[in-house]
This record gives C-alpha cells, structure tokens and sequence, in this order.
C-alpha cells in the first residue's frame, strides 16, 4: 500500500480522486492500492524551553540564553490534531512507501518532515511537486514523482529558519522583557519581525523631523504651453520677484524641439510580493487578506501555487499558454487578438533560469466558478489581467523634449504621448490607474505643439509657490517592497528581482509579520498608512544592538538560508552564527543600563475603549464614525434601506434595516456591525425556513444570517 500525506482534507480529497482512492474512512480516504491522508498544515512544533528543563518555566534573566544540545519537535497540543496524528503513524507503519503531497515549498516541505520524524518514518518517501490542483496537474505530478533526498536542502533550508526564529525569537523576547519591561508588558522581539518595525519606525522619524520649507519656481506660457525655469528652486519670494520682473522685459527663444519614439515594457506577472502589492494599491486589501484570496483560489484550481517569489515562467510551459488562453471565455474580446497569431516567447517572461521550485502565478485552464466571493473574483481579475498584458506587445510612445530660455534663465517642458497602446488596452476599461502626481501629470498630459528652434514671441511669465514634502507613510503596499528589497527604494523590476534574494522574510510569511505587528500594538492602520504606535517606537529605541533591527543585515540572513537551499551553506554553521550572536547579544543586554519602558499606547486604547463602549449603549456614535468591519479602511454610512460601506464599489458590505422580515433598530445593527452578532430577537416573518426568533449574526462572508 502506498501513502500519500497531503497538507490539509480539500487537497487530499483532490489526490484521493485522481489516484481512484474513493472509499472514505476515519482520517484517510482508501482504494486502488493508495491510502491517502493529511495534516491540518503544522501538527508538530519545536519543543519549548520548559520542555528542555523545568528550570525555563519561569522567565529568569540569568538562565539566558537558552540554546538546547539539539533542538527536538512534538505534537502540537490539541486533541484534533493527536487524533490525525494517530491515524498517520499507524499508516505509516502499515504502508510499503510514503508519497509526501505536502504543499509544494519551504514550509510544506517542513510540515511534512517534521510529522515523519515523529511518526518514526523507516520507509521510501517520495516527494510529489506540482504548481497547480487540476487533475492534469495532478496526474502529472504522479508521473514524475522524485524521491523524498532531491528536497533535503529545502528541508534543511526550512528546519534552519525555525531553530533561528526559535533561537533569537525566545532569547531575546525573554531578555528584553526582564531589562525592560519592568514586569508590565512582554517585548516581543523576532528575526523579521523587529527589522520590519524598524523600518516603520525610521520612516515616521523622518516624516516627524521634517521641516517644511517654501518655495518658488520661475514659469512662463507660450503658445498655451508651460515651461519651468531650469533652475533650483528659489528660497525667497524676493528673489522670485526679481526674477519675474527680469522675465517681462525679455524675450521667450525657443533653443531645442526633439520628439523621441520609445517603448514601455509589459508589466512582469505576478510573484506573491507583487500581488499583495497591487491589491493593496488598487483595493485597499491587506497583504494577509490577499494571501487568503489567492489560496483559495488555488485550492479552487483556478490558479496556480501562489507562494512564489518569481516573476517568470518555465520554457516548458510555453506549449499550453494557448489552452490556458482560449479556456478564459469571460476576457475573449482580449485574448481574440492574441490568438490570432503564434503567442510570442519573450525571455522577459519565459526563462529557466530565474525559474527554482515554481514559476509566476497564472490561471489554470479551469475557468472561475460563478460562486467565488467578491474579493475572490477581483484577485482572479488582476492575475488574468497581467497574465493576458504580458503576451500583448509594448506600449508605443513618443516623449518630446522642448528647451528654451528668456534672456539668460534656461526653460524646458516636455510631453508625453500614446501613439500605440500596446499591453496597456488590456487595463482601458479599468476605471482608474494607481494614483499618480497630479501636477506631474497634468504637465505630462500637454499637448504639444511644433516648435521651430530659433522661434521668439509674448510670453507670459508667473511664479509658481510651494512646500516642500516630508516622505510619505509607509502603506502594506510600499512596506511590502520594503521588505523585499531590505528596505532599499529600487523602482526597476529587474533590479528588484535581483535584490530579491536579500529581502527579509518570505513572499510567503510577510503577511503574517505585518499582521503581528498589529497584534502586539506595535503599528496601527490610519486609512491605508502604517503607523508605529507609542509602544513600537519605544521597543525600537530601548534596541541598541544593529543586528536586531537592521533590514540589511537580516538580509544577509535570508541570504544564507537561500544558500543552505541550494546547497552552498552549511545550515549547522547558520545556527553556529546564530547562537554565537544570541549569547553576545544576552551579555551585552544583562552588563548595561536598564531603561523605563512606558507602555503609553495601551493606557490610551483602554481609556478610549472606556469611552467608547457607554456610547455604543446610547446610541451616541454615529454611523459615519464607525469602521467598516469587512475592508477595515473606511467607515460606514447610512442611506434609505441599508447601512453600508463607504467605499461599497469597491467593497461590498451592506447589511439591511429589514431581515427576513424584521425592521432592526439602530441600536440592533450597530451591535450587529461592532460585534459581529445581535441579542436575541422575536418577529422575522420572511426566513425561508420558518424561523421566527434567532440572533442575527455575520458570516465570515459577511452575510447575515439567523441562528
């Protein structure tokens, strides 16, 4: 008997039925020589410090650091998870060869370890890989099955991660809290974790300590047209003046009239990074929502493996775009063209090189279903989109460069022009771009006339004032980028790419760092900024040692965990560096001064909770100052029937005065909206099966029903 493990019950469901294992039993699916089984992704986790001495129990500062002989695993405490993990071992025992289904990467290559360790695994292991849930996929995949030793750097790479998240995560969460907490509050102190805050935290010290300045700029009008003066900015409105004045009494010349063809490139496809990104741009989605929307959509079968960090596809694939193509009826008027002729294979999307474990996320040839979720549909809606641009050709345009000058103050303007769309026709109908400068673009948007060197006439001049701008907050989508590049500004896709293997943390983990930060109150969301709170920046001040919070060095991390992948690090000599760096950190923390860390931030939400609760009660707190609780970025209005999201178009959520039947009071919906759920309540007429009393409640869709 062979058994397949896979990730979790839906994938394994989709194994068992291509492999003809159809007879359901208690944690396992049987039939046709295969059992096929799963986990609920970790089962097992790396032991505690108590578990290596009762003596770690209790936080002492002079017991640090921890660091274990050898680092051991067990069963996650929970008895769901020791029920399936009974029925694995006892598999295990009785198969001839285990076939590791796990989700194809780092992680599931970890989770699916870990749980063989445990379960005493003796037996042939291979190791299935595909990129995709389709049948075809998946049969595939049974093909070319490779055995379970082609992936133990990826294994190593993985267990690698953990022991240092481990080893620098609870030493010095430990010994930051005993300095520095002052038994009030655990400094919660990670590998990724605290770099990332860092960043945050740079940033809003710069945008603190900016000083704005004024400032003047010298322009002119000829022929409808504006020209800045290509000089520095002035620093005072006399100066300005002056300048002005010297503009009147002299005349416009036009020196330069070059107009030069270019080429925008296609967009890149998707990579994990550059999804969330985008959907955090364009929907205001997290990067932790999106994550959710993607992988659903995978176990779904409409895309592929959506936890990549490449923006390219294998030359391989290159003979199935077409089918991929024509299966996408709801995008035909786009794909028509493309069909028409062979699809072209440019090294800008297929290229085994930048290709390891997977390739960019694309549809699969299985169109979406009409049921998917709203958010589900518009993730789906960016990936066809980008999947469609990239075969289409580039973008035709023309940019004209004018020089001038009025006596002896050179000017210059200059245009830009569409002459043929290109890739971008696939994005006409979208109803707007990411935002942009809109004076930029509003001067980009100039029609220019033809001018002819040597040509004077009436010139309008003007001063033009302004402020100079602090940097702006970080949002999910620039902290993302951030995070990728180990916090270096790059805006070239292919640097970016090049920068990738640098970056902290993985496409796959970002999210949940980000997401932990908000848990430990140490950034909060204002609209779509990042904010470090009271408490966050204090962490990151009390934190002298570089190697914690600096994203470059955590780079060089990530670096290293990158080469045990691939073979050319040892991952024993990652935790040698680590342990080494976590006991030099734990003396020079324990020898010096103690600071007071003051936790200002959660005095103040416990005062505003105090504040807020009563008004609820009297119905004082309108509905203009409540927060959607479906996208989190916008607030709530009321209009005749409903109360819904400012930003429904985008959003979606609304919940009617009347449910089945019964008007609710604002009181009742707001206890809806706030807590997810209202008292009981008598008088529905309308429910379709009957019920008359019930509490109404969201769904995690946010629907409302009656329980």
């Amino acid at each position: 008997m062979k058994l397949c493990i896979a990730e979790k019950p839906s994938v394994a469901r989709d194994i068992a039925k291509v492999l003809g294992a159809t007879m359901p039993k208690q944690g396992y699916m049987e039939g046709n020589g295969y059992c096929v089984t799963w986990t609920f992704g970790h089962l097992c986790t790396l032991k505690e410090p108590h578990d290596y001495g009762p003596q770690y129990k209790s936080w002492n500062l002079f017991l640090l650091p921890i660091i274990p002989q050898s680092f051991g695993i067990k069963l996650i405490p929970n008895k769901g998870v020791e029920n399936q993990f009974k029925v694995i071992e006892r598999l295990v025992a009785e198969c001839d060869e285990v076939i590791n289904c796990g989700d194809a990467g780092q992680e599931g290559e970890l989770i699916q370890r870990w749980v063989l360790q445990k379960a005493k695994c003796d037996k042939p292991v291979q190791r299935l890989w595909i990129s995709s849930l389709t049948e075809e996929a998946i049969k595939e995949g049974f093909e070319k099955l490779k055995p379970a030793e082609d992936y133990k750097n990826l294994y190593l790479a993985g267990n690698a991660r953990a022991i240092g998240d481990w080893l620098l995560g609870i030493n010095a969460t430990r010994l930051f809290t005993k300095k520095f907490g002052g038994n009030k509050a655990v400094l919660s102190i990670g590998r990724v974790q605290t770099p990332t805050l860092a960043m945050l935290v740079q940033r809003q010290k710069e945008i603190e300590a900016f000083s704005t300045e004024e400032y003047w700029e010298l322009k002119t009008k000829y022929r409808d047209v504006i020209f800045n003066a290509a000089i520095d900015r002035l620093k005072t409105l006399d100066r300005a003046e002056k300048g002005l004045e010297y503009l009147k009494i002299n005349p416009f010349e036009i020196l330069s009239f070059e107009i030069k063809e270019g080429k925008e490139k296609n967009p890149r496809l998707f990579d994990l990074t550059g999804l969330q990104v985008e959907a955090n741009k364009k929907f205001g989605y997290s990067a932790d929502s999106t994550l959710k929307y993607i992988q659903s959509l995978y176990e779904k079968k409409h895309v592929t493996y959506p936890r990549v960090d490449t923006t390219y596809l294998s030359e391989s694939l290159y003979p199935k775009i077409g089918g991929i193509l024509q299966s996408m009826a709801i995008y035909k008027d786009l794909i028509s063209p493309l069909l028409e002729q062979p699809i072209p294979k440019s090294k800008a999307v297929f290229d085994d090189a930048k290709v390891t474990d997977h390739h960019a996320i694309i549809p699969t040839e299985i169109p979406p279903s009409p049921n998917l979720t709203r958010e589900e549909k518009m993730i789906y809606d960016l990936i066809a989109k980008r999947f469609i641009a990239v075969f289409y050709p580039e973008c035709k345009i023309s940019n004209t460069l004018v020089e001038a000058q009025v006596g002896t103050i050179p000017f210059k303007t200059s245009g830009r022009q569409v002459l043929e769309p290109g890739w971008r026709a696939v994005y006409a109908k979208d109803a707007k771009d990411e935002p942009t400068d809109k004076e930029k673009d509003k001067e980009e948007e100039q029609t220019i006339p033809e001018f002819k060197v040597g040509e004077t006439g009436p010139h309008d001049p003007m001063i033009h004032q302004g402020k100079t701008s602090p940097p702006k907050p970080h949002t999910e989508a620039t902290l993302l980028r951030a995070m990728e590049t180990a916090g270096k500004q790059v805006d070239d896709e292919e640097l970016r790419e090049m920068l990738k293997n640098n970056g902290i943390g993985r496409p796959s983990t970002r999210a949940n760092i980000i997401e932990t930060l908000f848990k430990r109150k140490y950034i909060e969301k204002k609209r779509k900024n990042l904010i470090a709170t009271q408490t966050g920046i204090q962490l990151i001040d009390t934190i002298e040692d570089e190697l914690l919070k600096s994203p470059e060095l955590t780079g060089e991390w990530e670096l290293k965990l990158r080469k045990i992948e691939s073979g050319e690090y040892e991952a024993n000599q990652f935790k040698d560096d680590l342990i080494q760096m976590v006991t030099e950190l734990t003396k020079k923390v324990v020898d010096g001064k103690a600071k007071v860390f003051t936790l200002h931030e959660e005095k103040e939400e416990v005062k505003e909770k105090k504040k807020r609760e009563p008004a609820v009660k009297k119905e004082l707190q309108s509905w203009e100052e409540t927060q959607c609780p479906k996208c989190k970025s916008h607030n709530l209005m009321k209009g005749k029937t409903a109360v819904g999201c400012f930003d429904f178009k985008n959003c979606g959520f609304k919940v009617s005065f009347d449910i089945f039947g019964k008007k609710l009071s604002d009181k009742q919906l707001m206890d809806l909206v706030l807590k997810g759920k209202t008292s009981k309540l008598k008088g529905f007429t309308t429910h379709p099966e009957s019920l008359t009393e019930g509490v109404v409640s969201l769904s995690p869709e946010f629907v409302t029903v009656l329980v």
